[in-house]
């Protein structure tokens, strides 16, 4: 089972839909993450979970 490591983001109300995309589109190419779920609120912001796979190093010796 792969262990998995999260991330809350909050966008406010005011922000456009290119300028979210382009908030995610920079966390995904640069930080390695992936939306896990997307949340719109009643008011019009939205709350994002991130996560990205946690590697594990295995010690050889």
């Amino acid at each position: 089972m792969a262990d998995y490591e999260f991330r809350q983001l909050d966008i406010p109300r005011g922000t456009s839909r290119g300028d979210a995309c382009r908030i995610l589109t920079e966390q995904a190419e640069y930080g390695y993450w992936e939306l896990d779920r997307l949340l719109l609120r009643g008011d019009g912001s939205r709350r994002v979970v991130l996560r990205r796979r946690i590697i594990r190093q295995v010690r050889t010796m």
